[in-house]
């Protein structure tokens, strides 16, 4: 694992941009527990204070210092995202894997499980949920709810991958040698669908954290927890841009963007990495 993290870090400058703004993101993150201040209180700061050696991003309309906010919003948005993913993909791989590799009835069933799921519109019925258990919809409830909807893509993918490698002569040899399902997808199969899974994962958690930008903005979440986008939402609600706070709307505006966009060049560079048809032409090369 080290020396895929060396050689990552070495040959390809998006993943050490992307790794790079994670990592800065993630220990303002864990910035978060050392705050002097209650993520939920109002009025404990001057308002609406423009950056400054005292309040580093400013202050809002709220009474809130922004930046000990912005730690807690990333926190939140974190673990939101990394919920929906690890739920998501674990379902999604598991079902892609027996799919695949069974075939038959069975495969029949769970694609067409896979497939109504697709084809449900999850923004209206996201939006029905969080109209309906706004009280109740804290990071963790809506992270699993948003994993329902995006477990299948993952699974599709990996069912894809699996139809192919069940063909190779190392399934027939696993087969004949006594193995059964679980340990040939587990330990024959899963190690080659590995790069869909990381990119998966990855492509998991920047849906979640749209999905959550997206809902927090209209209100239809717990918006009196901090993340990225009920930070845009109370910027909005107070008019920021208009009465010339725009320290307030562009710190998450800003945050969101460094944040997808070093999501999406982890997921490129691992899966670009990984892919055994990149790694054979770069042997190639070397040689």
């Amino acid at each position: 694992m080290f020396v895929i993290l060396k050689d990552l870090f070495k040959k390809d400058r998006k993943f050490l941009f992307g790794f790079t703004v994670i990592c800065i993101l993630a220990f303002l993150a864990i910035l978060s527990f050392l705050s002097p201040y209650d993520p939920r209180s109002w009025s404990v700061v001057p308002k609406d204070r423009p950056p400054s050696f005292q309040y580093i991003l400013g202050t809002n309309s709220m009474g809130q210092d922004i930046f000990w906010n912005t730690t807690h919003a990333l926190k939140n948005s974190f673990v939101l995202g990394i919920t929906t993913a690890v739920v998501a993909t674990i379902i999604g791989t598991i079902v892609g894997l027996i799919a695949g590799y069974r075939g038959g009835t069975l495969d029949k069933v769970l694609m067409s499980i896979n497939d109504s799921f697709i084809v449900l519109p999850s923004l209206p019925i996201l939006v029905f949920l969080s109209f309906s258990l706004r009280g109740k919809m804290t990071m963790f409830v809506l992270g699993l709810t948003l994993s329902v909807f995006s477990w299948p893509w993952g699974g599709k993918q990996v069912r894809a991958q699996v139809l192919s490698l069940r063909e190779r002569e190392f399934t027939y040899t696993s087969v004949f040698s006594g193995m059964n399902m679980w340990k040939v997808v587990f330990r024959e199969h899963l190690p080659f669908v590995i790069p869909w899974v990381i990119a998966n994962f990855i492509n998991t958690i920047l849906w979640a954290l749209g999905m959550e930008i997206t809902l927090s903005v209209l209100g239809l979440t717990s918006l009196e927890t901090p993340t990225i986008g009920t930070t845009i939402h109370w910027a909005m609600q107070y008019q920021a841009i208009f009465r010339g706070i725009w320290w307030w709307l562009l710190t998450p505006i800003i945050l969101c963007v460094l944040l997808f966009i070093a999501l999406y060049m982890l997921s490129v560079s691992i899966s670009e990495f990984l892919d055994p048809r990149t790694r054979l032409q770069r042997i190639k090369m070397g040689g």
